[in-house]
């Protein structure tokens, strides 16, 4: 009688997913599984919300938080000051509610609470995904980042809303009750205002306006995406392991914090012209410039006028503005921060073996051009990557091992690298001929036969190390591996312990040996030659 074959083993599913998706998909997708009680204990009551005091705790005060974020942010006090009171009062509310779900869930579940999400307004490069990511850093949550251009609200046409909270899952290495703590960061939410005059992609960013309000404030997120093959093969597997019975994995998004944040090119002028008109001498021209004076002015009203949906910019309570930086702002990032690109530049140079220093003078001149980028804190990346490639790819390998980056240096970078690679080369020179005497010193140590090479020799085996691209104790060996047992001929025929070796022996090694060996013999032979 047949029988149809048995079910594979979760050990056998698991490998059998593995290699499906490795042989379709590369390298590019895994497959895991979200963390959960095993088949055994998958029909016992899960944990109450409440019970994750292990999971995440926290005990910090506003001046805590803004003064974790000194150490990494210059300026930006306000927008710190703000930060750190609302993170603090939104997770304080976490802890009460957590308290309150052990003494009485259906109060705790009752209990009102406006979420203290938070919008960032401030130009490219001031530090507001910074501020954001040190907080989650200095809290011990994950924390996610993404541009708000690439959702729709129809999901996988650019990316589905949904999938941030389910980013923070893996963040938590698939710790859901973890990730209930995370932070949510969306950047460029400006990009998704709608104008009352405007079509096309307008449409889309209202749909994701909505969707996203619904997360910002107390929704469950299934674990699994139903636009996602291979969360499905993963429920699949969970769903065969857990005996047939199925499970919804959801994630709460009730005690996440979400911020967003954008430039907001418009509003500043918005915001400017309306207060010139309604306040004779505030200001007769729009400001450039958002800053704390100016955002005092905007009202929830602007907003929308730019093109938010009230209820979207109505779970945003809690607004900041981040400051553009001055050149002197740039100075103290790069002399100040521990997060500083001088950082990067001393690790970068290192491993070429060159420790790079940096004077006061020639930092003020670079964060000079660096702000004239408009960039913020990039427009320093910019402008030293410009300035030190051509010393990264010439000085690397040359014999240089200290580079000072003085006013010289950022005024004339052309005539200080030449000057440098003349240096380079003569140091590197050096370090040869100081490396071709160390041979000749072993070599009388090993074998009690002296040897010295003329300046001649000397300048050509330097010339024949670099043209050969080999170390200097390598090219030695390579030429006269065979000088030990010639020269012991020599000295066993005329007791001769001191040589000198010639251009002519580093020319033509073999010969030049050979000649010794041969006047050893006949030592008349060269009298006889002249």
């Amino acid at each position: 009688m047949d029988q149809n074959p048995p079910f594979p083993s979760p050990e056998e599913l698991r490998s059998k997913l593995s290699e499906f998706m490795q042989s379709n998909f590369g390298d590019k997708v895994s497959f895991s599984t979200i963390a959960q009680p095993d088949a055994a204990g998958s029909d016992t009551e899960e944990k109450p919300p409440g019970d994750t005091d292990e999971v995440f705790e926290f005990g910090f005060l506003p001046r805590d938080i803004k003064a974790h974020l000194d150490r990494f942010v210059i300026k930006q006090d306000e927008a710190k000051k703000v930060l750190s009171i609302a993170v603090c009062d939104h997770y304080n509310h976490v802890n009460y509610l957590r308290r309150l779900e052990r003494e009485d869930a259906a109060r705790a579940e009752g209990t009102e609470y406006a979420k203290q999400n938070v919008i960032l307004v401030g130009p490219t490069g001031v530090g507001k995904t910074y501020l954001i990511k040190h907080i989650a850093e200095l809290l011990k949550v994950p924390f996610v980042k993404a541009d708000a251009t690439k959702f729709s609200e129809t999901g996988y046409v650019g990316g589905d809303v949904e999938d941030l909270v389910r980013e923070l899952v893996q963040k938590a290495d698939g710790d859901v009750a973890l990730a209930q703590f995370g932070i949510i960061y969306i950047d460029e939410i400006d990009k998704i205002a709608a104008s009352g005059n405007m079509v096309g992609r307008d449409v889309s960013g209202r749909g994701v306006q909505t969707t996203l309000l619904k997360l910002m404030e107390d929704t469950d997120v299934p674990a699994r995406s139903a636009n996602d093959l291979q969360s499905q093969l993963q429920a699949a597997f969970e769903f065969q392991k857990r005996g047939g019975k199925s499970k919804k994995e959801t994630i709460s998004t009730r005690h996440i914090l979400f911020v967003v944040s954008g430039a907001f090119e418009r509003l500043k002028q918005q915001v400017s012209r309306r207060i010139a008109q309604g306040q004779i001498g505030f200001n007769a021209e729009p400001r450039q410039v958002m800053d704390n004076e100016l955002f005092q002015h905007v009202t929830t009203q602007d907003f929308i006028e730019y093109g938010f949906e009230p209820e979207f910019i109505g779970r945003l309570p809690v607004r900041v503005v981040c400051e553009e930086l001055s050149a002197d702002d740039l100075y103290k990032i790069m002399k100040f921060s521990e997060g500083s690109i001088l950082r990067q530049y001393e690790r970068a140079f290192r491993a070429y073996g060159i420790e790079i220093s940096f004077e006061d003078e020639a930092l003020h001149l670079i964060a000079e051009e660096a702000a004239k980028e408009k960039t913020g804190a990039r427009g320093l990346l910019t402008v030293w990557e410009k300035l030190l490639r051509d010393f990264k790819y010439h000085l690397a390998g040359s014999g240089l091992t200290q580079l000072r980056v003085s006013s010289e240096l950022v005024r004339e970078p052309k005539q200080v690298l030449e000057r440098l690679m003349a240096e380079g080369h003569e140091q590197e020179n050096a370090a040869l001929v100081q490396n071709a005497r160390a041979f000749a010193d072993q070599f009388g140590r090993e074998h009690g036969l002296q040897i010295e090479f003329e300046e001649g020799a000397l300048n050509r085996l330097v010339e024949r190390a670099q043209a050969e691209r080999m170390t200097m104790p390598e090219l030695c060996a390579h030429l006269f591996k065979d000088y030990q047992f010639g020269l012991s001929l020599v000295q066993k025929n005329t007791g001769q312990t001191s040589f000198t070796l010639t251009r002519e022996a580093v020319e033509a090694p073999d010969q030049f040996l050979s000649e010794l060996v041969v006047r050893s013999h006949y030592p008349l032979a060269p009298a006889d030659k002249n």
